[in-house]
């Protein structure tokens, strides 16, 4: 077996690996409030609106993406222009085996190329992999928003936890 990993941004030809694991998440129930799986021109299009401070990883195993990771806006006001909002997302059979930490890694350092000084992120107190991940890499709890959002028709909390990438 191949044991080679490639961290890079995505090309045209991922997009179906992409969907594909996102789509994941969203039918496991544990990495986002989104309930509906998303078709290809729906990830097409979200690739595409992006603006380029606002990084896609991929992570490949071989010639496989077995994850993906993106920095995202956290707000349209101004004040907010040095924070970025964190997505990851590992294929389901590869969770726990340190491709969130390669895609991590890899995304800080685009953060801070980008001007980034913090990253933020939104888990589910149910997510215990996501917050080994995240606290494996220095992010910190900052709280827990109560009846958040809604999951198959009730409410469920959502953590939010922090890094900053620059003492200033």
């Amino acid at each position: 077996m191949n044991d080679s990993w490639t961290i890079r941004k995505p090309q045209e030809e991922d997009w179906p690996q992409i969907q594909t694991i996102y789509n994941q998440g969203i039918e496991d129930r544990v990495a986002t409030l989104e309930e509906q799986p998303k078709n290809l021109e729906e990830v097409k299009g979200w690739l595409h609106q992006r603006a380029s401070r606002y990084v896609v990883l991929v992570a490949l195993h071989g010639e496989k993406i077995r994850g993906w990771a993106s920095l995202n806006p956290y707000s349209h006001r101004c004040a907010y222009d040095g924070v970025a909002d964190l997505s990851v997302y590992v294929e389901r059979t590869w969770r726990g085996k340190g491709v969130g930490s390669r895609l991590l890694r890899q995304l800080e350092i685009e953060a801070q190329i980008h001007g980034f000084h913090k990253i933020v992120l939104y888990t589910f107190p149910f997510n215990g992999l996501g917050q080994g991940l995240y606290r494996k890499h220095g992010f910190r709890e900052v709280g827990t928003f109560r009846n958040q959002g809604r999951i198959d028709g009730r409410f469920v909390d959502v953590m939010a936890m922090e890094k900053c990438l620059s003492s200033e």
